[in-house]
C-alpha cells in the first residue's frame, strides 16, 4: 500500500498582503482618524491658556502634561496631527502631478526637453534637499503656504526623473508598438498604456516622500520659518519646549513621539505597497 500525498492548491500569487503594508496602513489610518475626530476626542482647547497650570507634569486630569503658558500638550499634539498630514498632501501632490506629466512627455518624446529636464535635475540634485527649501521659504517669507510652494518648485524633479526612467523602459515594450501599429495616438498611448504601467513606483515613492515632507515641515517649523504660532504643529511644540526640556520633558517629547510614529507608518506603507506591488502578477 503506498502513501499518498495530497496536492494543496496553490496560493494566488500576490493574495497575501505583506505585514508591512498591513502594519503601515494601520497606523497612518489611525492619525487620520484622530485628526478628523480631535474636535470631539480632545479634552481641552489646544490654543486655551491657563497659567495656573502651566508646566503641570502629566496627570489623570493632563495626560500629556501642560506647556509653558499651561496649554493641554495632548489637545495640542492631536490638533497638530491636521496640520503634518495636511503636509503629507499638499506638500507631496502638487510636486508628484507636476514631475509625473513632465517626466511622461520627456521620457516619450526625448529631444532638447529631455536634456533640459536632465541638466535641471543635475543642478536640483547639487544642493541638499533642505537648503533649496530653506533658502526659497526665506525668500518668500515663513508659513505654510510658502511651504508648500517651495516644495513643489524642488520636489518635482525626483518624481520627473522617476518617472521619465519608467517611461524608457515602457515606450520600447511590445504592446507599446502594437498600439502604435493599430493606429492609437500618441496622447491614448501615454493616457492608456504607459502611465497606468508607470504609476505604481511614483505612489510607493510618494508614500515615503512624504515623511521626508514631515520631517522638513517640523524642521521649519522650529526654527520659526513653517507653521505659526499659535497654531498647534509638531514642529513648533519642539520649539517651544526646547527651553524646558530640563524640567519639563514632556512639551517637547510627545510631539517628537508623535512624528516618528506618522513617519514610521508612512515609510511601512510604502515599503509594503512596493512590496504587494512586485508580488501581484
Amino acid at each position: 500500500m503506498t502513501a499518498q500525498t495530497a496536492i494543496l492548491p496553490k496560493e494566488p500569487r500576490g493574495s497575501r498582503l505583506p505585514l508591512t503594508l498591513i502594519v503601515g496602513s494601520g497606523i497612518v489610518l489611525a492619525w487620520c482618524i484622530l485628526a478628523a475626530t480631535a474636535p470631539w476626542v480632545t479634552p481641552y482647547d489646544p490654543t486655551a491658556i491657563d497659567i495656573l497650570h502651566a508646566l503641570e507634569a502629566p496627570s489623570s486630569r493632563f495626560w500629556f502634561g501642560t506647556d509653558q503658558v499651561g496649554r493641554d500638550v495632548l489637545s495640542r499634539t492631536l490638533f497638530s496631527a491636521r496640520i503634518d498630514l495636511l503636509m503629507c498632501v499638499l506638500g507631496v501632490l502638487p510636486a508628484m502631478l507636476i514631475g509625473t506629466t513632465i517626466g511622461v512627455v520627456s521620457g516619450y518624446y526625448g529631444g532638447w526637453f529631455d536634456a533640459v529636464l536632465m541638466r535641471v535635475y543635475d543642478i536640483t540634485v547639487a544642493f541638499p534637499f533642505f537648503v533649496l527649501i530653506l533658502a526659497i521659504v526665506g525668500a518668500l517669507g515663513p508659513g505654510l503656504a510658502n511651504y508648500f510652494i517651495a516644495l513643489a518648485l524642488v520636489g518635482w524633479v525626483s518624481y520627473a526623473r522617476l518617472v521619465r526612467a519608467e517611461v524608457l523602459v515602457i515606450k520600447n515594450a511590445d504592446y507599446i508598438h502594437a498600439a502604435r501599429i493599430l493606429g492609437f495616438k500618441d496622447r491614448a498611448i501615454l493616457t492608456r498604456h504607459i502611465l497606468p504601467n508607470a504609476i505604481y513606483p511614483v505612489i510607493a515613492y510618494a508614500m515615503t516622500d512624504a515623511v521626508l515632507v514631515i520631517l522638513a515641515g517640523a524642521s521649519l517649523g522650529f526654527l520659526g520659518m513653517g507653521a505659526q504660532p499659535p497654531t498647534a504643529e509638531w514642529g513648533v511644540m519642539i520649539a517651544e519646549g526646547q527651553t524646558f526640556v530640563d524640567r519639563a520633558w514632556w512639551i517637547c517629547f510627545f510631539p517628537g513621539l508623535a512624528t516618528i510614529s506618522l513617519g514610521l507608518g508612512l515609510v511601512l506603507l510604502g515599503d509594503g505597497f512596493a512590496q504587494w506591488r512586485r508580488r501581484v502578477p
